[in-house]
């Protein structure tokens, strides 16, 4: 994505998070973590509680090929690193959410196929995918969870639309305890489900 897509990700991602502080309970409990990916993964928000966050500038990408897999390896290690597990001596975290913004294709075919049985291992509650873009491949990210949406358009309005249904996702989720897989609410009419 280059352009007002990228600014519009960023304004959608400041309105998230304008919103998710209006509810006290989210505040007190919800982290977020920002990853970009092309040719390499970048974590450009560490796991920060939800009053710390500042949303991160979002460099247009560089040219070369979307490596999916070495992305999603990466959010494994970073999954490992930053959320804390519980166990018999302590209160682990509530299982995240993933929400992955792409356009289904894997530059990195083989490294993608063998990434999945580690995303699994991380026990997200929710993976979702949204699809951007107008060459998209979904079969890809079928593998992954049967939760896809598809954005008609890259405008501002549309990922404001977008973002407001990620902000109701996860403070829906963050409700839930994270004891398993949460129902998404309904996507608004400008993001489509893909079956």
């Amino acid at each position: 994505m280059r352009g007002e897509p990228i600014e519009a990700i960023k304004v959608g991602l400041e309105t998230m998070v304008a919103s998710l502080r209006q509810d006290p309970y989210a505040l007190e409990t919800v982290h977020l973590s920002m990853i970009t990916f092309n040719r390499y993964p970048e974590q450009i928000l560490p796991l920060t509680s939800l009053e710390q966050v500042q949303v991160p500038i979002i460099a247009q990408p560089a040219a070369g090929g979307t490596h999916l897999g070495e992305a999603l390896e990466f959010v494994c290690k970073k999954v490992d690193a930053e959320v804390r597990r519980g166990s018999e001596d302590r209160k682990g975290d509530w299982l995240p959410l993933l929400f992955i913004l792409c356009d289904g294709r894997a530059s990195d075919g083989l490294l993608f196929t063998q990434v999945i049985p580690e995303i699994k291992r991380c026990n997200f509650s929710n993976i979702i995918v949204c699809l951007v873009g107008n060459k998209l491949q979904p079969e890809n990210v079928k593998l992954l969870t049967d939760k896809i949406v598809h954005l008609d358009t890259t405008d501002g309005p549309t990922f404001r639309k977008f973002f407001a249904w990620v902000t109701v996702a996860v403070s829906e989720g963050n409700r839930s305890l994270g004891a398993g897989e949460q129902t998404l609410p309904p996507p608004p009419p400008e993001v489509n489900t893909v079956i």
